[in-house]
C-alpha cells in the first residue's frame, strides 16, 4: 500500500481573542521584512538615497495587495464579483492572483521612477526583483500551510494528503497529491539565490534589464510548467487547453527573453559603488 505524507498543519499560528494570526500572513510579512533589508543593502551599496527605499516599500506593498486582489477578480471570478462588487474589498476571505500583483508592481515602479528616482524603471526593476523572488517563495510556503493551491493525484512517495482541505476530501480522499506549493517555493528560492549571485558576484546590474529578464523567466516558466499538474482554480478552466495561469505567464516569459537579448546586445554601464562592503557584516567592515 502506498504511503503518503499526511499534511495536517493548522493555518492559524495563534489567536488572541478574536484576532487570528495565520501562517500565510506571517510568511508574507517575513518575506517583506527580509526583502526590505536586502534591498536596503543594495541601495547602500550603490549610494542611492535612503528615502527612496521607504517610498518604494509603500508603492510595492500597496501594488501587491491591490493588484493581486484585482487580478483574481478580473482574471478568475469576474462573473461573481461583478454581481457582488462590495465583496472585492474582502481580501481576508482569500482570492489573490500573482499575475495581477506583477502587473500592478510594474505600474507602481514606473510611477515611482517618474516621481522619485527620475531614473529608468529598469534600474529599479533590476534591484527590486531580487527580494521579490524570495517573497514569492515565502508566499508559497504560506499556501502550503493553508492546504491550498495543491496539485493533482500522484503515486510519488512525497505526495501530500491535505486532510484539512475540503477540495482534497471531495476529489482525492485517501490519495496523495503533488505539493505544488513546495515545487514553486523551491524554484523561487533557487531563483533568489541565482539573482543574488548575479548581482553581488557577477555585477549583472551593469547590463540593465538582465536581472529583470532572468527574473521573469525564472518565475513564470516554472509556473507555466507546474500548472500542468495543478488543480483548476475556477470551473471554466476545465475546458481550456492552457489554463488562465499559463496564458497569463506566456507574455512575461516572452518579455524575459527579450529583456535578456536586449541587455546582452547593449554595452555595459559604469556604476560607482560608494559602499562596496554593504553586503558584509558591519563588524567585518570595522576591522
Amino acid at each position: 500500500m502506498l504511503q503518503f505524507i499526511v499534511w495536517n498543519a493548522d493555518p492559524t499560528l495563534f489567536s488572541i481573542g478574536s484576532l487570528a494570526i495565520r501562517w500565510y500572513s506571517l510568511m508574507f510579512a517575513i518575506g517583506f521584512l527580509l526583502g526590505y533589508n536586502i534591498l536596503g543593502r543594495i541601495y547602500r551599496h550603490e549610494g542611492a538615497p535612503e528615502k527612496w527605499l521607504s517610498i518604494l516599500l509603500i508603492w510595492v506593498v500597496a501594488a501587491t495587495i491591490i493588484g493581486a486582489r484585482l487580478g483574481h477578480v478580473f482574471f478568475y471570478e469576474w462573473e461573481y464579483y461583478s454581481a457582488h462588487p462590495l465583496d472585492i474589498v474582502k481580501v481576508w476571505e482569500g482570492g489573490l492572483a500573482s499575475h495581477g500583483g506583477t502587473i500592478a508592481i510594474i505600474l507602481a515602479v514606473i510611477l515611482y521612477s517618474v516621481f522619485t528616482t527620475k531614473r529608468s524603471p529598469i534600474w529599479t526593476f533590476d534591484r527590486l526583483v531580487i527580494p521579490i523572488a524570495l517573497v514569492g517563495g515565502m508566499i508559497r510556503i504560506g499556501n502550503l500551510m493553508n492546504s491550498e493551491i495543491f496539485g493533482t493525484a500522484t503515486s510519488l512517495p512525497w505526495g501530500f494528503m491535505f486532510i484539512r482541505s475540503r477540495q482534497w476530501h471531495e476529489m482525492y480522499e485517501g490519495m496523495g497529491c503533488h505539493p505544488t506549493q513546495l515545487y514553486e517555493a523551491m524554484c523561487y528560492f533557487a531563483l533568489f539565490a541565482l539573482l543574488m549571485w548575479m548581482y553581488w558576484r557577477k555585477n549583472a546590474e551593469t547590463r540593465p534589464g538582465l536581472i529583470f529578464g532572468v527574473f521573469f523567466i525564472g518565475i513564470f516558466l516554472p509556473r507555466f510548467l507546474i500548472e500542468f499538474i495543478k488543480n483548476d482554480q475556477v470551473d471554466f478552466e476545465a475546458t481550456m487547453a492552457l489554463n488562465m495561469g499559463q496564458l497569463l505567464s506566456i507574455p512575461f516569459i516572452v518579455a524575459g527573453i527579450l529583456l535578456i537579448i536586449w541587455a546582452m546586445t547593449h554595452p555595459k554601464v559604469e556604476i560607482a559603488f560608494p559602499d562596496r562592503f554593504a553586503d558584509e557584516d558591519v563588524t567585518k567592515k570595522k576591522k
